[in-house]
């Protein structure tokens, strides 16, 4: 009994797995698979191109002179958004594992936190990406200071630095508690990031819900890869968070097994037998 009190004080940091949340993972992933691959299918077959996409004679865009096309880089939007909004839920989430360390010190909190900004930073690197090549296209170049852009380039250092600084504290108390201050930090900036558009009236960054919203077929796509992205982004946490706690068991075990064969080997654990009192004083025992 004394055994088990033991390991369970020692597994105590360590976030508890499995349950319904790991039981759904399975669905999600099939369900997110099917929403992604259907919402890619949309964007091309479906979602009719928006208002300014077709271009009817000749326009310059970017570097190239072109004429009566339609602009296909404007279906990057239907995967740029979702693993936008991913990213943003995701630091959200990772900000709220961080209060929760600060408030009680648990190191659970902080291991939930972590692999939040894990999954974060898989996401807003996605964005980054989506959001470079929509660019390059639209605007002829890879990069420029536009306020959006650079918002949310500010997030992604955020993001790496909250990453770094874990990977250089050993303690975990500091660790967790200089975290959770960057993450608070990135929680500031997300809303900054969301509404600079309209905050800025000169952003080059388009709105992405103008006045007169969305058309039905791109509302609908939209969802559907939103609700995709959004499971795989569940899944991705789930599985980080799994990982996670099977080395901190792993780690727990060895040093419970290092312990135990530590004070087997100490000479305190096998202690000399004393002589017969009739041995001690020169008499046969006999």
């Amino acid at each position: 009994m004394q055994t088990e009190e033991t390991m369970e004080q020692q597994t105590a940091h360590i976030p508890k797995t499995g349950g319904v949340p790991d039981r759904l993972v399975p669905w999600a992933l099939l369900v997110g698979g099917i929403c992604c691959i259907a919402g890619f299918l949309m964007a091309f077959l479906y979602a009719a191109p928006v208002t300014g996409s077709t271009v009817e004679g000749a326009a310059l865009v970017g570097d190239s002179m072109v004429t009566g096309v339609v602009l296909i880089s404007q279906k990057i939007f239907y995967l740029h958004m979702p693993v936008a909004i991913a990213s943003f839920i995701a630091i959200v989430i990772s900000c709220y594992y961080g209060i929760r360390f600060l408030a009680s010190r648990n190191e659970r909190y902080d291991t939930c936190a972590a692999c939040a900004m894990q999954i974060a930073f898989v996401f807003v690197i996605c964005t980054m990406i989506t959001g470079e090549c929509w660019e390059r296209f639209e605007w002829g170049v890879w990069w420029t200071w536009d306020a959006r852009l650079t918002t949310y380039l500010v997030l992604l250092f955020l993001v790496i630095a909250y990453l770094v600084l874990r990977a250089g504290v050993d303690d975990p108390q500091r660790r967790g508690v200089y975290a959770a201050v960057v993450g608070i930090l990135a929680l500031v900036d997300v809303p900054v990031c969301y509404l600079i558009t309209y905050l800025v009236p000169n952003s080059l960054h388009p709105v992405v819900v103008r006045d007169g919203g969305m058309s039905g077929d791109m509302a609908l796509t939209v969802v559907v890869c939103m609700v995709g992205i959004l499971l795989i982004a569940y899944v991705l946490y789930r599985l980080r968070l799994r990982q996670a706690c099977i080395t901190q068991r792993t780690v727990a075990l060895q040093e419970r097994i290092e312990r135990r064969e530590q004070t087997a080997t100490s000479p305190t654990a096998h202690p000399q037998t004393a002589p017969p009192a009739a041995a001690a004083n020169g008499k046969d025992p006999s």
